[in-house]
Formats: structure tokens, C-alpha cells, sequence
């Protein structure tokens, strides 16, 4: 939730943004149309992105891209949402899918023209399904992705191999809450430590992303209406939960494990599978881990995996500049055309027609999981949901005990029903109007 408080204290820290942007070289030859463009992307995956960048920058005197990379997490969507209420906002941004929802209803971002984006050749038929619908609020296109990045099941194939289950290079599709539990402890007694690495103390975050993916295997969803109440299937919740404190026996993963834990026990060879993100396969491969990836067995029923995805958006400008606007459609198009080189990070490109090209098809372990991205589930849209929102920490506190004791499921439902119907009972802090609300 972005407080009043928080709001205004992101006007220093957007000027600050500001003076940094305008002391970096314009790059562009003179005359050249400069788009500003404000990402979050760190690391490996910033690297990647300015590479992407360059090659656009140097292929092309139309425009020319000029990044302001700030901090991740609320620091960076405080001065979004400040930008887009002010108007001054950059040409382009990324956000997450999730967090989009929460924008739009105070104005913070611009619609984008779907006619315009299909003459360059980016449309509904080049997304898919669940990716294109979550891009949508009401009637209109408010974010453009680049790619979706779920929350899978890596396998390091020796140690699935000492244990007799390897089948078609991965973990055996099994179906049932049963046949999951008795192959990861063959795992584990093939494994010089737990079966599964997943950490998960005090990470709302990660306990959100498993918990979301076992809910949604019911065929079960979650709505978060503004004013409420929240709609949550109890008994999907309760199964999932359980199944969460199964897994966390000491045996098949460690009880009081860390993310960071199970990062560096999977990266040690020492367990056979990893819940995480695919942006950990850099890690993987680097460690040199035989890793493959795959979705987490669909073992309620529905496959599905819970994601999110990086996307562009156009933050609000009361009087844009239409020659900058039309280079953005291009640079936007041009980029997801040539996002073969985001995929190599782990990420599944959003962009369809990448992925079925010849040179993906060579990406391994990232072509065996490709079809995630016809499977997933993004959060429940609400205006406080979403990476990097308070949501996820607050879910964690509402059933780490629970998932730890293995007893007071339905206490841990009720606590996040009531957790979510007291926000929902709260007015969004962006209104009809535009304006902040403590």
C-alpha cells in the first residue's frame, strides 16, 4: 500500500531520480528524438536489458533510449505513481503485470492503441492467453509484456537418476498429492541432503508463490473486489496450505528453511529439486548443476504455476509528444522482436513468435518449459496486490504457523480473509479523481 507519507517523501527521491537522468549523456545523434525510459531491472537481467538497449540504439537514427534505472520495490513504484499524477512522466516504464491494476484507476498510465501496436506486428495472437487477458483492465490495454516468469520446479537430473525416477529428462508427472509425496522421498533418499530445496521463513513471498500455484491446481480462484468481501475457496485454501506443511517435514525440504538456503543447498548439488523463480537458472548453470526445469506437477489437477511478468507501460503525460509516442510503439515492438536475448536469463519471452524460432528451440533447459506461459496464474488484481507490494508479506504472516505446525488451516484462511476484507474496506488510494488518500 503507498501511503500519503510515502508518496510524498518519493517527490525528493524522484527529483533526485531526475538530476541523475539528466546528468547521463544523451547518446543520440543531434536531432535525434530522445524516450526516456525507467526500468527496475539489476543484476544479470540489467545487463542483458542494456545490451537489448544498445543493439536497438545503434540499428536505428529514428530515436534513441536513454534508461534511468532505479531501485526495486516501493522506492521505484512511489516514483512511478508520482510521475504519472504530475503528467512529466518518461515515455515508457516497466512495471510488473501484477501491480498494474492499482494504476489505473487514478489515471497513472496510458492506455496503449492496440490498432497501432498490430500494424508493427504485436497483437493478441502473439501473446498468449493468460498472458494477453491479464494485460487488459476493463476494455483496454495497459501494459504490453515482455515476458512471464513463473515459479517452477528445477531438477538437478543426476541426483533424479541415482534415484531411479527419472523420466523424459525431469521429475515423473505424477497427479495426486500421494504419487508427489512418495517420489520426492525416493528423491530424498538419493539426495546428500533434502529431497527439495524451499525456503520460505518469513518470505511471505515465497510462501504466497507455492501457495497460489497448489490453489489454482483446484481449478479454484481468488477475487479481491473493491469494498469486498474477498471470495476464497476455504477447502482449496486448506489443501494447499497442508500440502505446503508436508512438504516442509525435515525430510523432503527442511523445515525452517531460507530462500537463500535453499538456493545454495540446490546450487550444491546436494538436494534433487528447487521451487523458485526461472531467473534463478543463470545460478544453476553457473554452479554446474545438470539442471532442467519444469511446471510443478499438477498434483490437485489443473496445471498451472503461478507468474508474474516484466511489461512495458506508458506512465501518464498530459500533453505527449505524438513523435515520441509513435517511436515508443517502435522501440516497444522492436524490442519484444528481439527478445530471444531475455530468455537466455531464464525468462520465457511474452513475445509468441520468439519462442518458436529455431535459435529458442536450441535453449536449453528454457524450450522444455516454454509452455508455462500457457498455464499460469497472475495475483488475484486488486490495487494491493502484486511483486514488491506489502500484500505477500502480510499472507505470510497470516500462515507461516500454520504451514509450520501442520494444525489451524481454517484459522489461517480466516485471518487472511479478514487481513484482505479490511483493506477492501478502505477507499484504493488512487481515486476516480486522481488523488491520494492516506
Amino acid at each position: 500500500m503507498i501511503t500519503r507519507r510515502q508518496l510524498l517523501g518519493g517527490v525528493g527521491a524522484l527529483a533526485g531520480a531526475g538530476a541523475l537522468a539528466g546528468c547521463a549523456p544523451t547518446g543520440g545523434p543531434p536531432g535525434t528524438a530522445t524516450l526516456q525510459f525507467w526500468h527496475l531491472l539489476a543484476g544479470g537481467d540489467g545487463i542483458t536489458m542494456q545490451q537489448m538497449l544498445d543493439r536497438i540504439n545503434g540499428s536505428q537514427v529514428d530515436y534513441y533510449v536513454r534508461p534511468t534505472v532505479l531501485q526495486w520495490g516501493t522506492p521505484y513504484y512511489t516514483k512511478l505513481a508520482m510521475a504519472g499524477s504530475g503528467g512529466r512522466a518518461p515515455e515508457v516504464a516497466i512495471m510488473h503485470s501484477s501491480r498494474v491494476p492499482g494504476y489505473v484507476p487514478g489515471g497513472l498510465l496510458d492506455p496503449w492503441d492496440t490498432g497501432r501496436l498490430a500494424e508493427l506486428g504485436v497483437s493478441q495472437d502473439t501473446f498468449t492467453t493468460p498472458i494477453w487477458n491479464n494485460s487488459m483492465v476493463g476494455d483496454e490495454l495497459y501494459s504490453v509484456p515482455l515476458d512471464a516468469h513463473p515459479f517452477l520446479m528445477f531438477s538437478n537430473r543426476e541426483v533424479l537418476q541415482k534415484a531411479g525416477i527419472l523420466e523424459d529428462g525431469g521429475f515423473p508427472q505424477v497427479n495426486s498429492p500421494d504419487a508427489f509425496l512418495e517420489a520426492l522421498r525416493e528423491v530424498a533418499a538419493a539426495s546428500t541432503g533434502h529431497a527439495l530445496s524451499y525456503g520460505f521463513i518469513s518470505d511471505g513471498t515465497q510462501m504466497w508463490r507455492l501457495f497460489y500455484t497448489f490453489y489454482a491446481q483446484h481449478g479454484a480462484e481468488m477475487s479481491f473486489p473493491q469494498g469486498g468481501p474477498a471470495e476464497i475457496d476455504d477447502e482449496a485454501a486448506k489443501d494447499s496450505l497442508e500440502m505446503m506443511h508436508q512438504l516442509v517435514d525435515g525430510e523432503i525440504a527442511a523445515r525452517q528453511g531460507t530462500i537463500d538456503s535453499g538456493i545454495a543447498e540446490f546450487a550444491g548439488g546436494d538436494s534433487g529439486l528447487l521451487f523458485s523463480g526461472v531467473w534463478e537458472l543463470p545460478t544453476m548453470q553457473d554452479a554446474g548443476i545438470d539442471v532442467n526445469i519444469q511446471m510443478i506437477p499438477p498434483v490437485f489437477g489443473e496445471l498451472t504455476t503461478y507468474a508474474d511478468s516484466h511489461a512495458f507501460v506508458l506512465p501518464h503525460q498530459q500533453d505527449p509528444d505524438p513523435q515520441k509516442r509513435e517511436d515508443t510503439y517502435a522501440f516497444v515492438a522492436e524490442l519484444l522482436k528481439g527478445s530471444i536475448d531475455w530468455a537466455e536469463a531464464g525468462h520465457i519471452p511474452a513475445y509468441v513468435p520468439v519462442t518458436e524460432e529455431p535459435a529458442y528451440a536450441d535453449l536449453r533447459p528454457q524450450a522444455n518449459y516454454a509452455n508455462a506461459a500457457e498455464h499460469i496464474v497472475y495475483d488475484p488484481k486488486a490495487w494491493f496486490t502484486g511483486s514488491g507490494a506489502n500484500f505477500q508479506a502480510d499472507f505470510g504472516q497470516a500462515v507461516q504457523s500454520a504451514i509450520l505446525s501442520g494444525s489451524g488451516y481454517q484459522e489461517a484462511v480466516d485471518s487472511l480473509r479478514s487481513m484482505v476484507d479490511e483493506i477492501l474496506a478502505e477507499p484504493n488510494p488512487v481515486d476516480p479523481e486522481g488523488t491520494w488518500n492516506a
